[in-house]
């Protein structure tokens, strides 16, 4: 009888043993499942955490970020000195040029007046402060340049297609304010700002509705200051996709400047900061106001910037600034009609005050190489030197590295009625041209990137190899148990059975011998 228990015994055993091995068997399926979803979605929900994180929440890390940069941009500037500016007029000698620089300027950027909108956008004003930098200029504010004389040059210009007697009176008027198509000035002053007599005159005779909003002329006249112009963003916080991109500039949703609606446009970037998750076949728009457009940016080759951060260099396509003959799509940047910009030029006298102010590339870079040659002093354009390019960290739209590099040029035209540019040749004559942008950005910011960067493919790998082990392990171990106490489930059921065939012998002879004695 005590067998008989011991073996009940044995056999609960074994079906409470086989429960376990089912439950363990659930909980490394379960741990198989999460690998699973350990390998699919655990990069989702890493691009979930840094939209949340990127996104400008006021009080918030990136916000603060983003209203004071903690990085110092920095802004170069070389300037095109005339050194045979009688022989040109005179003689018609090719103007011969000395650059000039670089005259070097320290920036701090700031947003102010920040207010958070209803619709998950940031109104703000720019504030910036440049502070020029001696020991790594070469040379002085004070420096002394002979430049063409932008005012009079673009007045000059503009009365081309004027009644001749305005243009008799316009050589009158600048015979008597001596004005002449050169001038020599600081280079402080040409960038900053010199009073100049044509605009003062300006300020007395043009109607109020066509005033110029200044009474100075500086190629950076009002730009070391708070900006005037009102600035509306995307958050982010509600749609990441939008994060960092225009939303109005001045209450306005597009520019009014050219003929149609898709050159018009403003939602770019400042250049900052971009939606995050960028692919290689993203085009990025980067909007600045003395740009008169969005300017596109093509991926072109993967880099590594400071502290190893990997990032996408983005430059502007070949034919950004090309003739309307080589990019049709420029057509609705030359709203006059033919004659439009030259290849590699683009025309921004449609917000200029229609001074005939023509943006290149440093050095004609990208350009007809017969507008360098018509001048003499300027060396061939280099891809590293000249190209404008901005690397962005793909996963949080960050940018690590900047080189803003545009060259100011004058379109002139030949006035033969007034005497003083009677000799000035139809020249697009270079003024100067410069590079902003960033080197790369402080150790707190790119450490964290770089943990960003790093550690989910790492956290992502171990998980993984954690939960299929572990999963595989306790299943195969589960399995194999169960597969034993199955079988010896079978072999306790066999005994059991002989068991009790046994017993049945026993009582069946008990009950012979009791019938023998019976009948004696």
């Amino acid at each position: 009888m005590s067998q008989f228990y011991s073996e009940n015994l044995a056999m609960a055993c074994n079906k409470l043993h086989t429960y376990l091995s089912g439950f363990v068997i659930a909980f490394a399926l379960c741990l198989l499942v999460l690998g699973v979803l350990v390998t699919f979605g655990f990069s989702a929900l890493v691009r979930l955490v840094i939209d949340h994180q990127v996104a400008l929440r006021p009080g918030g890390q990136s916000f603060g970020w983003w209203s004071r940069p903690p990085v110092e941009p920095v802004i170069r500037l070389y300037v095109y000195n005339v050194t045979n500016a009688d022989e040109f007029l005179n003689n018609g000698s090719k103007p011969i040029l000395d650059e000039l620089g670089p005259y070097v300027y320290v920036e701090r950027w700031e947003k102010v007046d920040i207010v958070e909108n209803d619709n998950g956008t940031l109104s703000f004003n720019a504030k910036r402060t440049y502070i020029f930098s001696e020991e790594q200029s070469g040379g002085s504010e004070d420096d002394v340049v002979i430049v063409p004389n932008i005012p009079m040059l673009s007045a000059t210009s503009q009365s081309k297609h004027a009644a001749r007697f305005l243009r008799l009176a316009m050589a009158s008027i600048m015979d008597i304010l001596k004005i002449k198509p050169f001038v020599e000035v600081s280079v402080g002053q040409l960038l900053w700002g010199y009073e100049d007599p044509l605009l003062k005159l300006a300020k007395d005779v043009v109607p109020k509705e066509q005033k110029l909003p200044y009474e100075e002329f500086g190629l950076m006249y009002g730009k070391n200051s708070t900006s005037r112009d009102r600035v509306t963003i995307w958050s982010g916080v509600e749609d990441i996709t939008k994060y960092g991109i225009i939303d109005k500039y001045n209450g306005y949703s597009h520019m009014p400047h050219w003929s149609e609606e898709r050159c018009n446009r403003l939602n770019g970037s400042d250049g900052s900061i971009f939606p995050p998750h960028i692919s290689k076949n993203a085009t990025l728009y980067v909007y600045e106001k003395d740009l008169c457009r969005l300017l596109p940016l093509i991926f072109e080759k993967e880099v590594v910037t400071r502290n190893n951060v990997p990032g996408y260099r983005f430059t502007p396509p070949d034919n950004v600034f090309a003739s309307v003959e080589e990019n049709p799509d420029n057509m609705c940047f030359c709203p006059s009609g033919p004659p439009c910009a030259p290849h590699g030029f683009f025309n921004v006298s449609a917000c200029q005050f229609d001074s005939p102010i023509l943006l290149s590339f440093p050095h004609f870079y990208m350009a007809d190489q017969s507008y360098r040659l018509a001048v003499e002093g300027i060396s061939p354009p280099e891809k590293e030197k000249h190209q404008l390019f901005i690397d962005v960290q793909p996963e949080m739209g960050t940018a690590l590295r900047a080189r803003a590099r545009i060259q100011i040029n004058l379109a002139v035209s030949q006035v033969v009625d007034i005497k003083q540019v009677a000799n000035f040749p139809d020249i697009v004559f270079p003024i100067l041209w410069f590079e902003e942008g960033i080197d790369g950005l402080p150790d707190e910011v790119t450490d964290l990137m770089s943990l960003a960067n790093t550690v989910p493919p790492k956290a992502q790998l171990g998980l993984m190899i954690a939960l299929y082990a572990l999963g595989a392990f306790l299943l195969v171990l589960a399995v194999t148990c169960l597969v034993r106490s199955s079988h010896r489930q079978s072999t306790l059921h066999l005994d059991s059975s002989n068991f009790l065939a046994t017993a049945s012998i026993d009582q069946a002879k008990k009950k012979s011998k009791m019938d023998n004695k019976e009948r004696f």
